[in-house]
């Protein structure tokens, strides 16, 4: 790799670090009940509400029709996701540091695989919430299910229920697209060497 690939590398890398500072996602409730409304952050390690009181009075609701208490410490992804960014941390700047353009791919292969599971574990998630309702539910309306929009807004009953990715996730995608621009750079620059070989 050249200098500036390298570098677009680093950068990539380091700015995941801001991943475990900001949500990857928020979801966001609105009922009568609640006309303030409801938010709950998802981290790489942890959901909370958006509002201190928030998580809870969303498991309150969660129980009245049925869905499972969110409870962030049974949930394996949050205690998966740190090691897979600082992975990704890790191999992008071994990559810039030694130059090996078999790193910069692996590093973006990689991260869209990975992107492509995270979104699809999501969905497989929230399914699984709005689904799996509880038989013994206060309230059960047949054939109902509560699964949350995976991006956009959905009215469940009376509720308006909105999910969309949050600083983190665009953290991530920022962090790929310079990964991208690394390997584009790379292949332009092999290319253009390519040439100047067949002309001497």
């Amino acid at each position: 790799m050249n200098i500036l690939s390298r570098g677009l590398l680093a950068l990539a890398s380091l700015l995941l670090i801001g991943v475990f500072f900001q949500p990857l996602w928020k979801i966001t409730l609105q009922a009568p009940q609640y006309p303030e409304g409801l938010g709950m952050l998802i981290w790489v390690n942890d959901i909370t509400g958006e509002k201190p009181h928030d998580l809870y009075n969303i498991n309150l609701l969660n129980h009245y029709i049925g869905m499972k208490y969110i409870e962030p410490e049974k949930i394996p992804e949050l205690k998966i996701m740190p090691f897979i960014f600082g992975f990704f941390i890790v191999l992008g700047l071994a990559g810039a540091v030694t130059g090996k353009k078999k790193i910069l791919k692996a590093w973006v292969i990689l991260f869209i695989i990975f992107g492509i599971l995270g979104i699809a574990d999501f969905y497989r998630w929230e399914y699984d919430y709005g689904h799996n309702l509880d038989p013994n539910a206060p309230l059960k309306i047949p054939g109902m299910a509560y699964q949350p929009p995976l991006i956009g807004c959905k009215t469940l009953l009376n509720m308006k229920a909105c999910s969309f990715p949050d600083r983190g996730t665009y953290i991530a995608a920022a962090s790929l697209v310079l990964g991208l621009l690394a390997l584009g750079v790379s292949a332009l620059r092999d290319k253009s060497s390519e040439a100047r070989a067949l002309q001497t």
